[in-house]
């Protein structure tokens, strides 16, 4: 597989007409210390088995697949994740085409543009759904019905780009925040409401004061028209906008993988919460728009606490679970 090539003939890139659904999984981030400390050898999270048979990318393509055709789903990894065979083999069901190689993590600015880029090519029109990888969901049916609804209201206004803001059950700092305004008139059905303010990791003292005001946790998983991203990222990041204009220009070509190699060697790792959802919320009016989601058990697994906390809340022992979930195969 070679990197920065969605793993496909060039010639299956040609435009066609759009379906109305698709969706991007973001699956490139890198692996963790304390993962690394159990297993030794450096596999992302998010291709283990922490909780039955499935892995987290696994389960997240499960969830996904209850609202997009997996024919419809685009998976961008890193080059380096293709050396664990664990990754191959869960990347092997996927369909060729819909998986897109980057050369490096940039974060998850970049890692959200590459694979926008290759699903414009195909489906320019289409309605789009981020979903991380590396999250735990449990009541996946209530959240995927949220999901519906972010569409619906998407579909009905493609001007707008939603947020799904999880209820906090307590107080989080390493998470981004959501304060909620008035409810979107003319969007009443869907329960959304306006961004009042966005807070990426906000200080320690200042999280219980969010919540106690009706802040939300951000899941990340938005919803938004494919084209209107492109002109959001335009406007507000022109530099980054220009880096993914020129990748998109030679998406399909021979000089494809050369491009997107060059451009990642220049690109600087950018945030898409903190580079762009921050800016967007200050404009007047913002296009984005939060729909809250209560009784749904969801943690982004990004520290060892967390999944601990998660483990023992379900009734496994962590330790256990640990040692017997993310162990190497043998043989």
């Amino acid at each position: 597989m070679k990197s920065s090539m969605i793993l496909t003939s060039p010639s299956l890139l040609t435009t066609t007409h759009s379906p109305a659904r698709c969706g991007i999984v973001l699956a490139g981030g890198d692996g963790k210390p304390f993962i690394d400390r159990l297993r030794g050898d450096g596999l992302p999270k998010q291709y283990m088995n922490f909780i039955g048979s499935r892995s987290m990318l696994e389960h997240t393509f499960q969830r996904a697949e209850k609202l997009i055709s997996a024919d419809h789903l685009f998976t961008v990894v890193n080059q380096d994740h293709l050396r664990f065979p664990d990754v191959r083999r869960q990347l092997s069901s996927r369909p060729a085409r819909n998986v897109v190689v980057q050369p490096e993590n940039k974060e998850t600015g970049p890692g959200l543009l590459l694979p926008l880029i290759h699903l414009i090519k195909r489906y320019p029109d289409s309605t789009v759904v981020v979903f991380p990888s590396d999250h735990f969901i449990d009541e996946a049916d209530l959240f995927m019905a949220h999901v519906e609804l972010a569409l619906r209201a998407v579909e009905r206004d493609p001007s707008v780009l939603i947020l799904l803001g999880m209820e906090p059950s307590g107080a989080e700092p390493e998470y981004g925040y959501i304060l909620p305004g008035q409810r979107v008139e003319s969007l009443l059905a869907s329960g959304v409401r306006e961004v009042s303010t966005f807070i990426e990791k906000p200080k320690p003292p200042s999280v219980r004061t969010l919540i106690l005001k009706g802040a939300l946790w951000n899941t990340m998983v938005m919803v938004f028209k494919a084209d209107m991203l492109r002109d959001l990222v335009r406007r507000t990041a022109p530099t980054l906008y220009g880096f993914f204009d020129r990748i998109a220009e030679a998406v399909g070509t021979g000089g494809e993988t050369d491009v997107v190699e060059e451009v990642y060697r220049q690109l600087e790792p950018v945030n898409f919460s903190q580079g762009l959802l921050v800016p967007l919320s200050l404009r007047l009016p913002s296009p984005l728009l939060v729909l809250p989601v209560r009784g749904v058990h969801w943690s982004d697994w990004g520290s060892e606490r967390r999944i601990m906390s998660v483990l023992e809340k379900i009734g496994a022992s962590a330790t256990t679970e640990l040692n017997s979930k993310i162990s190497p195969a043998v043989g």
